[in-house]
């Protein structure tokens, strides 16, 4: 190989800042320290996956789609949305080429693509990613407010009318019968609550 790595690199350390880069939205429903952007990647990613194999789509492009999804967020931060009111967001496409600028080109595009496709909203694993984004913040509402936060409802009850696809509605209803820790009782042989 003899491109040149070194952007590569650099981007790496760049994506890192995810892991430190708090969702701010959750601030408004008084979460002190909410999860980080990395944190609601990883299981969006999970998610996708799922939603993508149970509505016949590519499980693994749709998992891709969900890890990138918000890698530009490492250069404008999380806005929420009632911040993108006053400021409207950097275009997605032009802040991935600029993140990419300088990588070996087979990679660059295939990022510039993922963020393409992400955006356009119109293939089935994107569907399914964006799906994913909006149930894992469901999930992430429902286990606020398991944990005394009950202004999260109102994410809870945003994100569950915001899903498209029939299985990520179907999935929001399980998650809204389950309690959060039923799956701890159930790898314990307990009975649920």
């Amino acid at each position: 190989m003899t491109d040149d790595l070194t952007p590569v690199a650099r981007f790496l350390f760049e994506a890192g800042t995810l892991k430190q880069t708090k969702r701010t939205g959750w601030w408004m429903a008084g979460v002190r320290d909410p999860e980080s952007v990395a944190e609601h990647s990883w299981r969006t990613a999970l998610i996708a996956s799922i939603i993508a194999k149970l509505e016949g789509a590519d499980p693994a492009q749709a998992a891709f789609l969900a890890v990138w999804h918000d890698s530009q967020e490492t250069r404008t931060g999380d806005v929420n949305h009632l911040g993108k009111k006053y400021a409207p967001g950097a275009d997605p496409a032009a802040v991935t080429a600029d993140q990419v600028g300088g990588m070996p080109e087979i990679l660059a595009s295939t990022i510039r693509d993922l963020v393409a496709e992400y955006e356009a909203k119109d293939s089935p694993e994107a569907v399914c990613a964006r799906d994913a984004d909006k149930l894992e913040c469901l999930i992430q509402g429902v286990e606020y407010k398991a944990q005394g936060y009950a202004n999260a409802q109102r994410w809870i009850d945003n994100s569950r009318g915001r899903l498209i696809t029939k299985t990520a509605n179907a999935l929001a209803d399980a998650v809204l019968a389950t309690d959060s820790l039923d799956w701890l009782r159930a790898a314990l042989g307990e009975k649920s609550s």
